[in-house]
């Protein structure tokens, strides 16, 4: 249990080749690895490749795809587009193959403008069912107007933060979780449950890693999950349905969400289309803290585009917009500061402008004497 996920991931390739496989297949396998880790995994495949061994690899990280690959199979919607050279192609010609029509990779970034202070976090700290520390006296302040990334080996707190932030975990003695609203009202978090968070009606929006877990009810159809956030206001709950009909198809709309109706059961919608819903429910109420977890993982590159424009469209609000996310280069062009927790503990907080990729995946691992906060 003391080995590093890269680690884990080489001893399991080990064990296949000892079994005497021809047939690697590798599903997202740098999803959960620093950028030094990648390197030692590729080296590896690299030499399987020179010892006659096939692999096959499975990504959305189209820089990846360049680097490592010798051709390229395109798959859209389930069905085969077509293969190419690697050497013959570029990730914008791979990106039309698989949308059908050209999209811009480019990920805007405007520049944070009036930062005011909306979430201040001090000495937060999370222990785990057996009592083991998963946040270690955590402090930082997230403004309105700007994208705070997060970044970290997974299991590293990332989660344990939003949900504490959320009252979805218990703080210990002496932390503190303040979010200030726009209006200047000032509410302490920590301490308080979810729904208790909500009556302070200081506008915080959550959209968790489990999209079904935690964030929506996979039988309930578009109009019930939308209303899911409005149910605590009383009796309309049971008796008005026009609100929640309107924000579903307005939501449907605006996203370009694709379902056959607003009563079909949000599990039979595709990831992308569930994640637009979750998404677009979280933001219809103009919140003032917008925290996502994985927001975009294994969506669809222009799903993905649309996501990004949404969290803009909220910072150039003045909302606070907190985003964990595991592909450090969509952390780089997407965010202002990039929080860095490694085993629970702040590893520091870096300029998103000026951050190099190896400088976080080295904060990833080694936590610094000194967090810049």
């Amino acid at each position: 249990y003391d080995m590093s996920v890269s680690e884990k991931q080489t001893l399991e390739i080990v064990k296949i080749l000892y079994r005497g496989a021809d047939i690697l297949i590798l599903d997202e396998p740098t999803a959960v690895l620093t950028p030094q880790e990648t390197e030692k995994l590729f080296a590896v495949m690299r030499t399987m490749k020179a010892d006659g061994k096939s692999i096959v690899i499975i990504t959305h990280k189209l820089h990846e795809v360049m680097e490592i690959s010798d051709r390229v199979a395109v798959l859209r919607r389930g069905e085969f587009v077509g293969e190419v050279a690697t050497k013959d192609t570029n990730p914008q010609k791979l990106t039309e193959m698989m949308v059908g029509r050209a999209v811009s990779l480019n990920i805007d970034r405007p520049e944070p403008k009036n930062l005011v202070e909306r979430l201040v976090v001090k000495n937060l700290t999370v222990l785990d069912a057996d009592g083991l520390k998963r946040l270690d006296n955590v402090s930082f302040t997230a403004y309105g107007g700007e994208i705070l990334g997060v970044a970290g080996i997974t299991g590293s707190g990332q989660r344990e933060l939003l949900e504490a932030v959320a009252g979805l975990q218990r703080v210990e003695s002496g932390g503190s979780i303040r979010l200030i609203t726009p209006d200047g009202k000032q509410e302490e978090l920590a301490g308080r449950d979810p729904l208790e968070i909500y009556k302070l009606g200081v506008g915080l929006a959550f959209v968790p890693e489990d999209r079904f877990g935690m964030g929506l009810v996979a039988s309930m159809d578009l109009i019930d999950n939308v209303m899911l956030r409005s149910y605590k206001q009383g009796k309309s709950f049971f008796t008005d349905r026009k609100a929640p009909r309107k924000l579903a198809q307005s939501i449907v709309e605006q996203l370009e969400v694709v379902t056959p109706s607003l009563r079909t059961p949000i599990r039979r919608l595709s990831g992308g289309n569930v994640q637009k819903m979750l998404v677009g429910r979280e933001i219809a109420g103009n919140p003032s803290l917008l925290m996502t977890a994985y927001a975009v993982r294994g969506l669809d590159v222009r799903t993905t585009q649309t996501i990004f424009r949404l969290l803009n469209e909220q910072k150039e609000k003045g909302t606070a917009v907190i985003y964990v996310g595991e592909d450090l280069d969509v952390l780089l062009e997407l965010c202002d500061r990039i929080l860095v927790l490694c085993a629970g503990k702040l590893s520091g907080i870096v300029d998103a402008r000026t951050a190099k990729k190896e400088e976080l995946g080295l904060m990833m691992t080694h936590v610094g004497e000194e967090a810049a906060v």
